[in-house]
């Protein structure tokens, strides 16, 4: 019996999971500008590997490199935001659709797991946010990929993605919003499970809706400014 693989991340892989994390988490703000040595010090890291994590970072769209200016991370307007929303709204409806059709029981059941280890984590954020890791630990990820429509989880885990998860968690930290989302996951799954493509994709346009909704809300009410 062949002996299982063991990956092993490098100093660049974590200077990279590290950095790519505090910018979703909003540690590293959007527009923030950031210089080496001030990121070797704030994250405990080292030069080498903080400069081949920052080349990955801009190759993904999360930070920004203009003469004369340095490196930033990546901002939108609130404009911008919420028209990446509506793009997602029909995209990732199309998606659940096509993943009621061809996603694998087994697919199906590793999902319901995951939302169950996500509801234990909203309960351990004391249902304050709604972190999720990115790939498979990440319901819309899994729900791209799912799909098995190769141009359409291209365009969904490209720069659109990692822009998205930039704001997702920033504005998932409201107060019942965690739950709710949850809740919302969880019913588009239940969709999935039951081959219901037409109910999947209206579950999962409404989820994106009512997330694009509480952004403007939070826009208005000044909670959030870009």
């Amino acid at each position: 019996m062949n002996a299982p693989v063991t990956i092993t991340q490098t100093r660049a892989d974590e200077a990279f999971d590290c950095l790519q994390t505090a910018i979703v988490k909003g540690e590293l703000a959007p527009g923030e500008k950031i210089g080496e040595l001030d990121l070797c010090e704030r994250f405990n890291l080292t030069r080498g590997p903080v400069r081949e994590a920052l080349g990955r970072l801009e190759s993904r769209g999360l930070l920004v490199r203009r003469p004369h200016a340095g490196v930033r991370v990546v901002s939108v307007s609130a404009a911008e935001l919420l028209e990446l929303y509506r793009i997602r709204e029909v995209m990732e409806g199309l998606a659940a659709r096509q993943a009621a059709e061809r996603m694998t029981d087994q697919e199906i059941a590793d999902l319901q797991a995951t939302l169950d280890s996500h509801e234990a984590m909203i309960e351990e954020a004391l249902g304050q946010a709604y972190y999720q890791a990115e790939g498979d630990y990440d319901f819309h990820h899994r729900i791209a990929t799912g799909s098995r429509n190769t141009k359409l989880a291209q365009m969904l885990l490209g720069d659109l993605y990692y822009m998205v998860r930039m704001y997702r968690y920033r504005l998932s930290t409201s107060s019942g919003r965690p739950h709710r989302a949850l809740g919302e996951h969880r019913r588009i799954v239940e969709a999935i499970a039951q081959r219901d493509g037409e109910l999947a994709e209206f579950l999962m346009k409404r989820h994106i809706n009512a997330a694009r909704q509480n952004i403007e809300r939070k826009i208005e009410q000044g909670e959030i400014s870009f």
